[in-house]
């Protein structure tokens, strides 16, 4: 573990560097002075390292964020990790639990469920941190557990399902060798349509695979007193313009 700090003079130079360069002296000090701390490091050069650097670095915040419950002055904190699947542990569900009342917001983002699933390598503790993470909003997707998750947390409802049936009596029917057909006699034809209730998700696998376009998502969010109703949003990406995005009635922009 400490050799990947001595043997690259890059790596050695930033995380080891002389007493008189130190710069960041642990999150005490973050949080007291309300700065930012960004973690920029690219997983396919630094594959083992950056993933070392970040579980630290995560424990190191989370242990300080929640040992301010037990202070007087507990200060406002954020949490962003973007591909959190790479950097997730299995103790992140037990900060989440917690994290709210050390008034810290946690934004994360994952390409599925089940990369998060195939990283923790435990499926009771994925499922602990979905479910600490109250608000989701979730894109087009092929993975079937991200989708079957999905589809139970915002719940079934009654459909109505239409059928119909067409049939044709006829007592007298001969074959026509001239035209090759068959006329009938005394014929009757007869429709039948029923109607029935179905209960089924609201959403269905289709709304998730195809559904959803580039820059839409179907939200679960909360508006602090309750859960609103499920919908499909248009997201309005910071890199386009108000002029190159067609607007669209009844339609939220979250920038």
């Amino acid at each position: 573990m400490t050799n990947t700090f001595i043997s690259d003079y890059d790596i050695l130079n930033t995380f080891c560097p002389e007493k008189n360069s130190i710069n960041f002296f642990g999150f005490k000090d973050i949080l007291e002075q309300g700065k930012i701390v960004v973690l920029n490091m690219n997983i396919a050069v630094y594959k083992n390292l950056s993933k070392l650097i970040a579980a630290y670095l995560k424990l190191d915040f989370q242990g300080e964020v929640l040992s301010q419950l037990s202070q007087n002055t507990v200060r406002p904190s954020v949490f962003i990790c973007d591909e959190f699947h790479e950097y997730a542990t299995t103790t992140d569900s037990e900060f989440f639990a917690q994290s709210r009342e050390a008034k810290c917001v946690n934004i994360v983002a994952t390409q599925s469920y089940t990369s998060l699933l195939n990283s923790l390598k435990d499926q009771y503790a994925t499922k602990a941190i979905i479910q600490n993470l109250i608000n989701k909003l979730w894109y087009r997707t092929d993975d079937i557990f991200t989708i079957e998750d999905a589809q139970k947390q915002i719940g079934k409802e009654d459909k109505t399902k239409i059928s119909k049936s067409i049939s044709e009596n006829a007592q007298e029917t001969n074959y026509n060798y001239i035209t090759n057909s068959l006329n009938s006699k005394h014929s009757s034809v007869s429709e039948s349509i029923t109607t029935h209730i179905n209960t089924d998700f609201i959403y269905d696998t289709q709304f998730f695979t195809r559904g959803l376009e580039t820059f839409s998502c179907l939200s679960f969010i909360s508006n602090g007193n309750k859960i609103l109703p499920p919908q499909k949003l248009n997201m309005k990406p910071y890199f386009l313009d108000n002029k190159d995005k067609p607007k669209k009635k009844d339609s939220f922009k979250i920038i």
